[in-house]
């Protein structure tokens, strides 16, 4: 079985991380999409994120990373996955994330979306999040995984 985790991962943060680590012990086979998303202006570029998120998951055997452009519900049928991985940091996301598993499972039928609760230690924790400190000079190194700090301290100076 395949499973789906999809985001813009801009950048990946250990919180994203977490997700995959765990939900590689759940399923055999983890395909991370990363999202080009042309309606959000990123951190990083496309092929970026999908370098940095490839060089935090290099080390889970079974996840695979690629980059995607279109709706996740093609995505999955195209690799014959029925289900989507989506992490949950609290209520605030639970109404949003079941609208959009609503949503992927009237456009492909057979698609099931499974919700994984945040660690604890990263529930606070998001991109926008991860952003907002690294623009106003803040050290994000606990934050994030090693390859994304590298690249964003190179870019810092």
């Amino acid at each position: 079985m395949t499973v789906i985790y999809a985001g813009t991962f801009d950048p990946i943060t250990n919180g994203h991380l977490d997700i995959i680590q765990r939900a590689s012990i759940l399923f055999p086979k983890i395909i991370v999409a990363v999202a080009e998303n042309t309606t959000k202006r990123p951190l990083f570029d496309h092929q970026q994120r999908i370098k940095l998120t490839q060089e935090s998951c290099k080390d889970i055997a079974n996840v695979e990373v690629i980059g995607f452009n279109g709706l996740l519900a093609d995505l999955a049928k195209s690799y014959g996955s029925k289900t989507l991985i989506r992490g949950i940091r609290g209520s605030d996301d639970i109404d949003y994330e079941i609208q959009l598993a609503q949503l992927n499972n009237r456009l492909l039928e057979e698609l099931d979306t499974v919700f994984l609760p945040s660690s604890v230690e990263w529930r606070y924790l998001s991109s926008t999040m991860v952003r907002e400190i690294y623009f106003h000079q803040g050290d994000v190194a606990q934050f994030v995984p090693l390859a994304v700090n590298n690249v964003l301290t190179q870019l810092g100076k």
